[in-house]
């Protein structure tokens, strides 16, 4: 089972790809695709689409997973927010792959065991359920990562 974590953003996009095949779990790949506010938005949202449609091709998930809408100050950032979340979403239903929605609160409390953990308790946590050498950074990255690991656990937990 191939899972493609997502942590969507409009200037810095985390992902990150994991397998479990029986007991043993691995990580495939992850990074950050970084932007700037220079780019004009649409080309932003391109860049996202192509760089997710790139992962899918290149690595065949099963599994789709996204990181929800959390509730942003800033209306505009939110809006903002919610395009990159539906450019992801569309490139992975163009491969209909299976795709899933976490709340962050929910994906800390998954790998972490709290759902109010900081970014970097989740990096640690990631460090040794998925056996890296180090913790896994950027943050973006380290946070798609626990998107994934979260979509493994509720699957998991169904079965």
């Amino acid at each position: 089972m191939r899972i493609l974590g997502v942590d969507p953003g409009t200037l810095a996009l985390g992902y990150g790809i994991i397998e479990k095949k029986g007991q043993a779990m691995r990580v495939l790949d992850y990074g950050c695709l970084k932007m700037t506010s220079r780019q004009a938005f649409p080309a932003r949202l391109k860049a996202i689409y192509d760089e997710i449609s790139r992962l899918v091709v290149t690595f065949k998930p099963d599994q789709f997973a996204v990181e929800s809408l959390f509730y942003a100050k800033n209306p505009k950032v939110a809006i903002k927010m919610g395009h990159a979340r539906g450019v992801v979403i569309v490139a992975a239903a163009n491969q209909n792959i299976p795709t899933s929605e976490y709340a962050p609160r929910e994906i800390k409390q998954s790998v972490v065991g709290n759902g109010g953990a900081s970014k970097e308790q989740v990096q640690r946590m990631l460090k040794q359920i998925l056996g890296l050498p180090e913790v896994p950074e950027p943050l973006d990255a380290s946070d798609a990562l626990a998107v994934a690991v979260c979509h493994l656990h509720r699957m998991e937990a169904v079965i």
